[in-house]
């Protein structure tokens, strides 16, 4: 039986709030329009927009909100023209663009997003690595014996101006000991990655009570600078050759090949020499 893939981030998205252990780590996420765009710049300085469906951050946008956002028509002065003071910072690739309203600000998204569907999602102020944002691929699989395991954590490391932090889009692959150094204590390291570790098993679990022929998902993760972790995005065909190039200990990819080769992702080893 073919094994499930899962395109949509908003379907996905909706399975994992229904659970109360995982929807915590769930960012406000909702369908991209003028009015959602308006409402939570409200109350966050920074939002995403992406594609209901793309793979390798193509089409991924974020925007800043510089300043505070207008008063209340209500709350505004009684002589001169309203306060206003707030510009809005719209990012894609490596290029900027500032607009002095929403309206203006709104009607430059459309230009990207063509018709397609896209959602707004909240923006975390993660942690640093070497002045750049980083987040992590956490890697879950099912095993042979039918549970669920976490195999794999690597960080991602955006490149130079750039909001995304997919190897394809430039992005450079670390360890995860490497992107905690100095931001974490070595007393809550171990904690932190335990976290981590149970939060891509119960991610699995969850979309398997929707989608269950799924086998393996990757989880992209983003930790904030109160150490919480923050579910971005969900991947069921996640790569997996980071963790043979990028990892010294070998088991670790050994394990990770066993298991892919069990659910039918990889062929066996005996049908891939036959194959030359």
């Amino acid at each position: 039986m073919a094994i499930q893939r899962v395109a949509s981030k908003w379907a996905k998205t909706q399975v994992l709030l229904q659970n109360q252990q995982v929807s915590p780590y769930i960012p406000l996420t909702q369908k991209y329009t003028r009015a959602t765009l308006g409402n939570m710049l409200e109350n966050t300085p920074l939002v995403y927009i992406k594609p209901d469906r793309g793979t390798y951050g193509n089409g991924v946008m974020n925007v800043q909100r510089h300043g505070e956002p207008d008063a209340p028509a209500g709350e505004q002065p009684a002589e001169g023209p309203p306060h206003t003071g707030v510009e809005y910072t719209l990012r894609y690739g490596i290029r900027s663009e500032t607009y002095a309203n929403l309206d203006a600000l709104h009607l430059a998204i459309l230009r990207h997003t063509r018709g397609q569907f896209y959602i707004i999602q909240q923006g975390i102020v993660t942690l640093k690595y070497e002045e750049r944002q980083f987040d992590l691929r956490i890697l879950t699989q099912k095993t042979p014996y039918r549970n669920w395991e976490t195999t794999g954590i690597i960080g991602r490391v955006a490149a130079k101006n750039m909001i995304i932090t997919n190897y394809h889009g430039g992005g450079s692959v670390r360890l995860l000991n490497e992107l905690l150094e100095g931001n974490v204590s070595p007393e809550e390291a171990p904690h932190l990655e335990r976290k981590l570790l149970e939060l891509g098993v119960a991610t699995a679990q969850q979309l398997q009570t929707q989608f269950p022929r799924i086998k393996e998902i990757g989880l992209d993760v983003a930790i904030d600078e109160q150490l919480n972790p923050w579910i971005l995005e969900v991947n069921t065909l996640p790569a997996i050759f980071p963790f043979k190039k990028f990892f010294k200990d070998k088991s670790i990819y050994r394990r990770i090949e066993r298991y892919a080769i069990n659910y039918g992702r990889l062929p066996g080893r005996s049908k891939r020499r036959g194959s030359y």
